[in-house]
């Protein structure tokens, strides 16, 4: 008996998404904000047949996570898992406290990005309270297909580990740096996916605050997976405020760089900055043109 297998949906497969969110993105009447709304709200978007076969496609993803969570204590570290549990196969990214390895478990045999960061450097640059919030962020279990996932987490005398998603298609940044600019439909395509994590994480009372290219990969099918939570704020109602400036300066909402209060919209805000980088290309902005953000 030959049983067929369901194909990967990619991008160019998605032809009527893509055309949907087209239409969507040059309609004139409608404001950002409404075309949105339409984009994760929608139900021509949600029960579309190829959005079904992408939540599928994302099942598999979301068993191996739960699977992995059994593991996990309830409310701290994977105490069983240590790094001799794991394959390092070589380093795939470079932050301010450590490191991002390709690591293979020795049991399971799947693949994961092993982040490791170091606890000296951490307490030296004062970071304690920004790595606590990506590790609860992490912990909370996040289930979405457009979100890096927390399969493991462990640490030792000298570092904190967190295993997490293996995301092999680079970053954003890489894809606009290498193309210059995205078709219409493709940046649409990678906006809804974006949108829809960043609701996601506004119904768990997460802000995000530093969507940028850099914190976007992209998975072996070509969607949308956002990394790095380290600036997240928690406990943050729909219509709640804050006043904590962070994130990056191109990417701020404007009552952030003005030190006004701000609302969970600033998501929003640094969605469209993003949009408008893939349809006309990354803004190089030189040091005159930096300060001048800060002008109120």
């Amino acid at each position: 008996m030959t049983v067929a297998q369901e194909q990967p949906i990619t991008y160019a497969k998605m032809k009527g998404i893509v055309t949907f969110l087209s239409a969507l993105l040059k309609g004139k009447k409608a404001g950002f904000s409404d075309f949105l709304h339409k984009v994760v709200s929608g139900q021509q978007l949600c029960q579309h047949l190829d959005t079904q076969k992408l939540l599928r496609r994302h099942s598999k993803l979301r068993k191996q996570r739960e699977e992995s969570a059994t593991l996990s204590s309830a409310n701290t570290e994977t105490s069983q898992m240590r790094p001799s549990d794991f394959d390092y196969l070589k380093v795939i990214g470079q932050g301010s406290f450590g490191k991002v390895l390709l690591a293979r478990h020795r049991k399971q045999g799947d693949y994961y990005a092993v982040k490791v960061l170091q606890k000296q450097m951490i307490i030296k640059r004062r970071e304690q309270k920004h790595v606590m919030v990506e590790r609860n962020v992490l912990l909370k279990g996040l289930q979405h297909p457009f979100l890096v996932g927390l399969h493991f987490s462990f640490q030792t005398p000298s570092a904190l580990y967190f295993v997490l998603d293996y995301v092999n298609g680079g970053e954003l940044f890489y894809h606009l740096q290498k193309d210059g600019s995205f078709p219409e439909p493709r940046a649409a395509f990678y906006a809804a996916e974006m949108a829809a994590a960043l609701g996601y994480l506004h119904s768990l009372h997460i802000v995000y605050r530093d969507l940028k290219p850099e914190n976007i990969l992209l998975d072996r099918d070509g969607h949308v997976m956002i990394t790095d939570f380290g600036l997240c704020k928690e406990g943050v109602a729909i219509d709640g405020i804050m006043l904590t400036i962070c994130g990056t300066p191109e990417y701020l909402a404007p009552e952030v760089l003005k030190g006004h209060p701000y609302s969970p919209a600033v998501d929003w805000w640094g969605l469209g900055v993003v949009l408008f980088e893939m349809i006309c290309g990354l803004v190089s902005l030189g040091e005159i043109s930096h300060s001048l953000l800060f002008i109120a």
